[in-house]
């Protein structure tokens, strides 16, 4: 099993982050990171685990893909992937979260939390 390219470039997205910038937080060329990216070449397992770490996830949710389990349409349940909270508290859901469950700008969503469960969303419908 090789590494998900694809998870490669779109956890650097998520975090906002340049390929430049990831070469540099790695001690890398930009090329590097961009050949990783294309599947061209892969990183050395000292700088996954530094993926993994800049971009606050897992050496197996960067290596795996997990993000696939999202089509698991025929039993309604779905991993999305990863969203990170801005310093603002602000959470963006991935794309494929928002088109399933129809949220749109500007829809209400109610938190529920759960200690030792987590947190889940329950759309509410348009805010106020």
């Amino acid at each position: 099993m090789g590494i998900e390219y694809n998870n490669l470039r779109a956890y650097r997205k998520e975090t906002g982050m340049t390929q430049e910038q990831t070469a540099e937080a790695l001690g890398v060329s930009r090329q590097a990171v961009a050949n990783w990216e294309r599947g061209e070449t892969l990183p050395d397992i000292e700088n996954v685990i530094k993926l993994a770490d800049i971009y606050g996830v897992t050496v197996d949710y960067l290596v795996r893909n997990i993000t696939g389990m999202s089509d698991r349409a025929h039993d309604k349940k779905h991993m999305f992937g990863f969203s990170n909270i801005d310093k603002d508290g602000r959470i963006t859901l991935p794309p494929k979260c928002r088109e399933i469950f129809g949220l749109k700008t500007g829809d209400a969503v109610l938190v529920l939390g759960d200690e030792e469960r987590g947190i889940a969303l329950i759309k509410l419908g348009k805010a106020n």
